[in-house]
């Protein structure tokens, strides 16, 4: 229990009443005429909150695949950011129950001019892996990203798709219970995405918990078995992947 919340013992990420704004910010008028001309628009604007998340409680359970589905600007990647705690909530608690490694934006902790052995060290003692750890699993995640003749060049000279090879790479090998995948996948080549979803099937098949970010109706036919669906900011429909994506298609299609 956390501060009067309860989390059931098979429940892997709990989000309670959990609404999320941000504050919309405008460029000032510098000069006269600017501000004469802008002056009534930049009173009727400055105090603009943008409620992007509204009172959303969701439950995933342990082993779940689920995924989280609608439009541009529906809040899905700003749920996942809450659920990884790189953002907080305005009002109400996620809680997670059990370690947990995320896929939010590409490359992120990695370093420009650090090469790809490096961040590897360097990511994986963020998600908790320590240096006896990471030497043990060093191979296997070179091995995984196909980057062995690039591991020692500084990353800023790795394509979009190298940065997506090295980034899953580390991410599924830092044994953690929860997963969180934001579009990340939509990157590289169709051979190294057919890898990285075996992958996850895989960690799918051994309880793990994954909750991805997708535009990609098919993914989330072939792989998840719960879908979330938010509009607005809520969530419109929560349940079988069918019976969420046919009401879906039929609204958005």
């Amino acid at each position: 229990m956390k501060r009067g919340i309860t989390v059931e013992k098979d429940v892997a990420i709990k989000v309670n009443h959990v609404s999320k704004d941000f504050k919309l910010y405008y460029d000032k008028a510098h000069t006269l005429k600017e501000k004469l001309l802008f002056f009534s628009k930049k009173n009727r604007e400055k105090n603009h909150i943008l409620h992007v998340l509204k009172d959303i409680n969701l439950d995933i359970k342990k082993g779940e695949s689920v995924a989280l589905i609608g439009t541009n600007g529906s809040g899905k990647s700003t749920l996942l950011k809450l659920m990884t705690k790189i953002i907080y909530p305005n009002k109400g608690k996620i809680i997670t129950n059990g370690k947990l490694t995320s896929l939010l934006e590409l490359g992120a902790g990695f370093h420009d001019d650090f090469t790809g052995r490096e961040n590897i060290y360097f990511n994986a003692s963020i998600f908790g892996l320590t240096r006896k750890e990471i030497d043990a699993k060093l191979e296997e995640i070179i091995e995984f990203s196909e980057l062995r003749d690039f591991i020692d060049n500084p990353v800023r000279t790795y394509s979009s798709g190298m940065y997506m090879r090295l980034a899953f790479s580390v991410a599924i090998n830092v044994q953690a219970e929860i997963l969180l995948i934001d579009e990340i996948l939509a990157v590289g080549d169709k051979h190294f995405q057919d890898k990285c979803f075996a992958k996850l099937k895989e960690l799918k098949d051994s309880g793990k918990t994954i909750v991805i970010v997708t535009h990609n109706m098919d993914q989330v036919k072939q792989f998840c078995n719960r879908a979330v669906w938010l509009y607005k900011g809520e969530i419109r429909q929560d349940g079988e992947v069918d019976d969420v994506l046919k009401e879906y298609l039929r609204v958005c299609g």
